[in-house]
């Protein structure tokens, strides 16, 4: 029996400085490295380097990608106010929204008909933990935990080969956070 195809293309967005490049190189290899898929990332940044706009684009397909640029994207991760006002009136019905909670107010006005919104305090838990710069790590974690874009194994591989030497322990403790908020509100049935 042949494996059912899948094509996602994914907005992770925030502002400079907020790790979403990294986040958007870490769920594309992955995908690549680990599942054996295909993806590409594209990667935009406003007139400032840190503070100002930022997004990865990220195209995860079981099969040949022949144009890695974002039209109808089906997942954003938001992780500024900024992200979320010029993305998710992008996302396609019935798509997926995360965002932290603690950075993005949700205006239902320009969401998309039957999007599904999962939020986490992403922020906030870095914060908690001692290192506020991992808030993407625990955000993509929340996201892959509750999409299954990439298994569990092939994140935390991912992750341990992509951060900063000396940080791998400190994220790897942002992905289980994460990811458990996830699978906690999966159950909760959310």
């Amino acid at each position: 029996m042949a494996a059912k195809s899948e094509y996602n293309e994914i907005i992770i967005t925030g502002f400079g400085g907020q790790g979403i490049i990294l986040s958007g190189n870490i769920l594309g290899k992955a995908a690549t490295l680990f599942e054996k898929k295909n993806a590409t990332l594209i990667q935009s940044y406003g007139p400032e380097a840190r503070g100002g706009a930022c997004a990865a684009q990220v195209v995860v397909s079981t099969e040949a990608i022949e144009y890695p640029y974002i039209e109808k994207p089906r997942i954003i991760i938001c992780m500024s106010q900024e992200g979320f006002n010029i993305n998710v009136p992008k996302l396609v019905e019935g798509g997926q929204l995360f965002t932290d909670s603690g950075l993005v107010k949700i205006d239902p006005d320009i969401i998309p008909k039957d999007v599904k919104t999962c939020s986490i305090p992403a922020t906030e838990f870095a914060e908690e933990m001692g290192v506020k710069m991992m808030a993407n790590i625990i955000m993509l974690s929340f996201a892959i935990a509750v999409t299954k874009l990439v298994s569990y194994d092939s994140l935390r591989q991912t992750i341990e080969i992509s951060v900063p030497k000396g940080t791998e322990k400190k994220n790897l403790a942002g992905m289980e956070k994460g990811f458990q908020y996830g699978l906690d509100l999966k159950a909760e049935g959310k």
